[in-house]
């Protein structure tokens, strides 16, 4: 226990050094303009993306190599204040940490996910650090994404489609996502039809066959931000009769 509550000092302690410096970086107009972007109530320093990530590659540099408990510890530690700078900086220790990560960490990365609720989070912690773990272990996030794609919580099965990129791009089989976005492709929430055409279009760079043969008999289903991100690296005669046939299949309004 006396181990563990060190841990968890010595976390909380660097966390808010971090913080110092994030708040260093940050600028009071960003801070408003990105609080009134991304509607949060969390508390903003207008920091930016590359700020928050170079303060975080500074300190991996500076620090003696994280274990595994140790980056959990901080990354908690991060999260626990109601601050987007702090929770972007532990979704970028994680993105940063890729081996320390396993599929033994997918209830704390679901909680985080649940506790995100804007994209700026989600689209970290799903399109790179859960789709990491699925890459290395497929058997065992398979079945994690295949509930979160039923879940109540749209982010959460935003989650399950966005976790796929990195395997996807490595060439994995595109069936489990298929699967998935079929059952999410009448959807009216934006952020699932979004991520649905966001993977389709990269898979579309490598695989148009696969793209084309699988929307082809849905398009009458799928909306039009889905199809003009899916069709946007398909061949130009396949897009446009992808999306002639969108738009002739749409009902009358």
């Amino acid at each position: 226990m006396r181990n563990v509550a060190h841990a968890q000092t010595d976390a909380e302690r660097v966390a808010d050094l971090l913080t110092d410096e994030l708040r260093a970086v940050g600028a009071p107009e960003r801070a408003e303009q990105e609080k009134g972007y991304l509607k949060s109530e969390l508390e903003f320093l207008g920091a930016s993306v590359w700020e928050i990530r170079r303060v975080i590659q500074a300190f991996l540099r500076g620090s003696k190599p994280l274990t595994r408990d140790r980056l959990v510890a901080l990354v908690e530690a991060l999260w626990a204040e109601p601050m987007h700078e702090r929770r972007m900086a532990a979704v970028a220790l994680l993105e940063l940490q890729p081996k320390l990560l396993g599929p033994a960490d997918l209830p704390l990365l679901e909680r985080l996910l649940r506790e995100s609720r804007t994209w700026a989070l989600v689209d970290g912690l799903a399109g790179d650090v859960v789709s990491g773990i699925l890459v290395a272990s497929p058997e065992a996030v398979t079945p994690v994404l295949d509930r979160w794609a039923a879940d109540p919580d749209f982010w959460i099965r935003r989650s399950s489609l966005l976790a796929e990129l990195q395997s996807l791009r490595k060439g994995a089989d595109l069936g489990p996502f298929l699967r998935r976005a079929d059952l999410m492709l009448d959807e009216k929430e934006f952020f699932i039809r979004k991520a649905i055409g966001w993977v389709l279009r990269e898979v579309g760079k490598r695989r148009p066959a696969e793209v084309t043969a699988w929307l082809a008999p849905r398009t009458h289903r799928a909306s039009g931000v889905t199809m003009r991100e899916a069709v946007r690296y398909l061949p130009k005669e396949d897009a446009a009769r992808l999306m002639a046939g969108y738009k002739e299949k749409r009902p009358a309004a």
